[in-house]
């Protein structure tokens, strides 16, 4: 056990020691300064602005940027529809998978382009290679897009008073050729050296132990997997998820795992730093983050570790933890260590099964992804952290009487209600998408069984987990609700298209409005967020919505099941 607790904390060591020397390099790609990769990848992004005919040099106000990050998605929609509903009769399908039917279609499409991942189909039988290799397509440019928007978010906070703030295309295609493609390749090397399959073969002839001849889906899975993590995209080529010996061969295969999803979360608070030239404040900005994450992190390891009460009134010694759902190759802690990391960062993935964790671990991977701003997804982390900087500051400016200020900008009444909306509909999404669902299942709960076998707590749980997780765009699941019916694949589809664009309008538009206002030089009576006691302030903002909107719901599904166990 204490093996196992060292290699936690050199997983997260590993990170922000590899983070702070990436969150500059990101912080030159962003300024288009020079980097070691110009000479390889220059000509790349030369062949992609002609074909495109785009000038990367064109600057754009942040409504513009806005414009081009929906149009280019819709097409995606559009294109990834089409592919994922004929995939019979495509090539690159040598398991004679079918095609997706409209709604399961709908829900996939939506999900990867919203950098989301939730699937309600299986790998190995739900989807092509061809549909495989276009969704590995978007994990590539949904993770790019939510880099791109911060870089637009950070050119923003730097700029004194002006309405240009770079050009999208170029944070875009430079996200993806700087950042996650060169990653990727040195990761996915590492795995296929690890023995992770990388074949467009159909399935391989395998004879067990026992003399049994069974067929084993193999694949790409490399590359998907790379990329998945990286940028923190979630899902998986089989449906096991990492739990699955081709997606997690060994234990050192699980450490990069673990690493990579969090690298760019974590760098990007760094970069922040870096481009203007505030060290200190992606200091408190990580401070925040990390109590955060070791408040969801640190029950959850002790929760797992003590085992199931229920399980010990039967006499049952778990020395071991509670490791039903989990996978014996890399044990408890480590286990929920992933489970969290997983959630509060938004990548989904997973290597044990959530909906066997015991109740309060439920309970803190459900409140990693209702914060949504402990490291958060690819860019999209430091979106949501910034709402809650500005409703921190505001509160901040009328508790000591003074005109809330942001790095020398006055936050007015329209900067606020555009943040309100954005704090408020996270919730919104998540606690109306479960009462509906929870109202449909009751009408009539003996044809609905088949999408929810367990009526009590629990199931209450996983109907909440699943809204949660489309609302963050996470994409893992509690996995005991049957998903795959038109009911779940177009709700859900419609959370996450709804979680992933308004959460990027909103702080855009208020950084875009917030350039243009005028400077205000600091003084003496300006409020210094760069400070423990401003990061204590952001962290009780954080809390104090988090609490307010999500406690009777849990109290409803998660805290309920603790105390029936107890």
């Amino acid at each position: 056990m204490n093996t196992e607790i060292l290699g936690i904390i050199l997983m997260f060591g590993l990170v922000v020691a590899i983070a702070i020397p990436l969150g500059k390099y990101i912080s030159k790609v962003f300024q288009g300064e020079k980097t070691w990769l110009d000479f390889m990848m220059n000509p790349l992004d030369n062949i992609i602005y002609k074909s495109g005919g785009i000038n990367p040099n064109k600057q754009m106000n942040w409504k513009q940027h806005l414009l081009a990050m929906l149009s280019i998605n819709l097409v995606w929609f559009i294109l990834t529809m089409l592919v994922l509903t004929n995939m019979s009769w495509l090539p690159l399908n040598p398991d004679k998978n079918p095609s997706m039917s409209g709604d399961l279609a709908f829900n996939t499409a939506i999900s990867f382009i919203a950098n989301t991942n939730l699937q309600h189909y299986s790998g190995e039988t739900g989807i092509s290679y061809l549909g495989q290799m276009l969704l590995m397509l978007w994990q590539f440019f949904s993770a790019g897009i939510g880099i791109a928007m911060a870089a637009v978010l950070f050119s923003a906070m730097r700029e004194k008073t002006t309405t240009e703030l770079g050009n999208f295309y170029f944070y875009f295609v430079r996200s993806c050729t700087r950042i996650l493609l060169p990653i990727s390749i040195v990761v996915a090397s590492i795995f296929v050296f690890n023995g992770m399959p990388m074949t467009f073969d159909g399935k391989a002839k395998m004879t067990t132990l026992q003399g049994d001849n069974i067929q084993v889906s193999q694949g790409p899975v490399a590359s998907f997997v790379a990329i998945k993590h990286l940028g923190t995209n979630g899902g998986g080529f089989f449906g096991a998820n990492s739990a699955h010996p081709f997606e997690n061969p060994n234990y050192l295969t699980n450490i990069v795992e673990m690493v990579v999803q969090m690298l760019i979360p974590l760098a990007l608070i760094f970069t922040l730093g870096f481009m203007l030239k505030r060290r200190k404040l992606s200091w408190t900005i990580f401070g925040v983050m990390t109590i955060g994450f070791l408040l969801l992190t640190i029950p959850t390891i002790m929760a797992e570790n003590g085992g199931n009460p229920a399980i010990s009134k039967m006499g049952i010694n778990q020395h071991l933890g509670s490791m039903e759902g989990k996978e014996i190759r890399f044990g408890t802690p480590a286990s929920a260590y992933w489970s969290i990391a997983t959630t509060v960062i938004s990548t989904g993935s997973v290597n044990s099964m959530h909906d066997s964790f015991t109740p309060l671990s439920g309970m803190n991977q459900m409140l990693g992804m209702m914060v949504n701003a402990f490291y958060g997804g690819c860019g999209v982390g430091m979106l949501n952290f910034y709402i809650f900087i500005i409703l921190a500051v505001f509160i901040s400016g009328l508790m000591v009487g003074r005109t809330p200020e942001f790095l020398g900008k006055k936050i007015e009444a329209k900067e606020m209600k555009i943040a309100m909306i954005v704090a408020l509909l996270h919730p919104f999404l998540i606690l109306v998408g479960t009462a509906i669902s929870s109202y449909l299942y009751n009408i009539n709960p003996q044809v609905n069984a088949g999408w929810l076998a367990n009526p009590n707590f629990h199931g209450f749980s996983e109907m909440l987990y699943e809204f949660t997780s489309s609302s963050a765009n996470n994409g893992s699941g509690f996995e005991g609700l049957g998903d795959n019916v038109p009911l779940w694949n177009i709700a859900c589809g419609i959370v996450m298209l709804i979680g992933r664009f308004l959460p990027i309008i909103g702080p855009i538009a208020i950084a875009g409005i917030l350039a243009n206002k005028k400077y205000i030089p600091e003084s003496n009576g300006t409020l210094k967020t760069d400070t423990a006691t401003f990061g204590l302030m952001v962290f009780a903002v954080i809390a104090i919505v988090a609490a307010l909107s999500f406690f009777p719901a849990l109290a409803l599904g998660p805290i309920a099941e603790y105390f029936t166990l107890k």
